[in-house]
């Protein structure tokens, strides 16, 4: 009997079956192989697996087996070549750059960043010889005014956190092919039911698993996607085209074979970074995230409608000063979003309160059904002052670099009904 063919299949098939193989001997659901290590057949077996030769089991911080099924699901629902799962969404970002980036080299980046990435941008990686650009995120020519001979990648993210704008990706793709350098997109807000980076021009896809792919705020993970389309072998990407040292010299965009070649990039994020450096996601974390991804195309339009009708509700409320959500057709990032989306905005409104940030303050202790934490995409709605949190380690200019201003209030939408939603923030809006 012909197998079932899951690459031709809709995303919601891909998001239930895709990466698991089911037989006589194992469960329907995927099993956790809770386990640090992996026999080998024979010495010639335990050298080819070391040496690219074939391809297989040998440490749970470089692979394991329900890990698997959660890198193959996650590069079928994004159309890409092969990914990576790691233990979190910061280590994904970091990984992916030093992955293509030394000492001596440059990145361009959107500066409406998540506040963990910009602080990792401005303050660590220049740390480590790795100088970044801030571009203008609205403005796609300022990315190509900071190109030099040293720059090795643009980085953006589909939707900013926590302002929310939409990046203009086709026009940021571009620019980055027509200088030959890889453009690594953070999909996280989007995920790939709400867009499909890679369609776009996207050469590697980050995606925090801890957000909506997991979607109940029960662990935490990171994995990068290679769209298996960059050719790495010009000689400025030195990490590829000269022999590595980490890997017995292997030049990994000449010496690999056409097939391996394709992803080059996720091979060294595996065998390198992730290595000899050992931010490894837990099986049990792959297998929680595994549960995500089967639900994630029934949650995303839920969240997504939730939030537009949030966005609206506060919208017209006389107790709020303004209201940013990519689907408000007055929104200044709706132009572009809506050019992008079409099956949902997401679920996140941003907004700020009349009286400013100690009326926002006292807002977000009034809530009763939101929970106050530092977390987005849960199944449960939640809220969050960045200002004071996830973004304080920046500078009040930086912030309003990024759009973020003191006041701003910033709502995970979730699940719940819509009514108690808007019921909880307007009693909360009542105690201003």
């Amino acid at each position: 009997m012909p197998e079932f063919n899951i690459e031709k299949a809709g995303f919601e098939t891909r998001s239930l079956h895709a990466g698991q193989k089911v037989d006589e001997t194992t469960s329907r659901g995927v099993p956790i192989y809770r386990t640090s290590s992996y026999v080998f057949k024979s010495i010639e077996h335990a050298a080819n697996l070391f040496a690219l030769k074939e391809f297989g089991n040998i440490y749970t911080r470089l692979m394991n087996p329900t890990t698997d099924v959660l890198e193959q699901r996650i590069t079928a629902l994004e159309g890409g070549a092969a990914s990576v799962a790691v233990a979190s969404g910061t280590s994904a970002v970091f990984y992916s750059v030093i992955n293509v980036a030394k000492a001596g080299d440059e990145i361009v980046s959107a500066s409406n960043l998540y506040g963990g990435t910009y602080t990792m941008f401005d303050a660590i990686l220049p740390d480590l010889g790795i100088n970044v650009k801030f571009a203008d995120h609205k403005n796609p020519s300022s990315f190509e005014k900071l190109i030099n001979e040293k720059t090795r990648a643009f980085f953006i993210e589909t939707i900013g956190n926590p302002v929310l704008d939409f990046t203009d990706i086709d026009e940021i793709s571009k620019i980055a092919k027509n200088h030959h350098i890889p453009l690594i997109v953070d999909a996280t807000f989007t995920t790939p039911y709400l867009f499909r980076s890679i369609e776009h021009g996207a050469d590697i896809v980050v995606n925090s698993l801890t957000k909506w792919i997991g979607g109940h705020g029960t662990a935490i993970g990171g994995i990068v996607t290679d769209a298996g389309n960059f050719d790495w072998s010009d000689n400025k990407f030195t990490l590829y085209t000269k022999p590595d040292k980490n890997y017995h010299g292997l030049r990994w965009a000449l010496d690999l074979t056409d097939q391996l070649k394709k992803i080059a990039f996720a091979l060294r994020f595996r065998t390198v970074p992730l290595r000899n450096l050992g931010a490894a996601i837990s099986p049990d974390n792959s297998w929680i995230f595994l549960q995500g991804t089967e639900t994630l195309h029934v949650r995303m339009p839920r969240h997504s409608e939730n939030a537009l009708n949030v966005a609206l509700f506060l919208k017209n409320h006389p107790k709020v000063a303004w209201v940013r959500y990519p689907g408000l057709k007055d929104d200044p990032t709706y132009p572009i979003a809506s050019k992008y989306l079409k099956k949902g905005f997401g679920g996140m409104v941003v907004f700020g309160v009349k009286g400013g940030r100690p009326s926002g303050e006292k807002l977000i202790e009034s809530l009763r059904l939101f929970s106050h934490l530092a977390n987005v995409g849960d199944a449960k709605s939640l809220a969050l002052h960045p200002a004071s949190t996830s973004h304080s380690q920046l500078s009040e200019e930086q912030q309003r670099e990024g759009g973020l201003t003191p006041d701003l209030v910033r709502l995970s939408i979730g699940l719940e009904d819509i009514n108690d939603i808007k019921a909880d923030l307007e009693t909360a809006l009542s105690k201003i």
